[in-house]
């Protein structure tokens, strides 16, 4: 049985920009900006956009 092209991978979208950061992600581009010190906790983290 194949596959229906609609749930294949497009060629060019391995690479696409993400919207949604991990949370690592996220903790590192707080402390580059100063908005994060250790010990802060890390749940209910403030929303970031990720870096152009």
């Amino acid at each position: 049985m194949s596959q229906h092209n609609s749930l294949r991978a497009a060629a060019g979208s391995t690479g696409a920009k993400r919207n949604v950061l991990k949370r690592f992600e996220r903790v590192a581009l707080l402390k580059t900006r100063g908005q994060w010190k250790d010990g802060d906790r890390v749940v209910g983290l403030r929303k970031t956009l990720p870096p152009e």
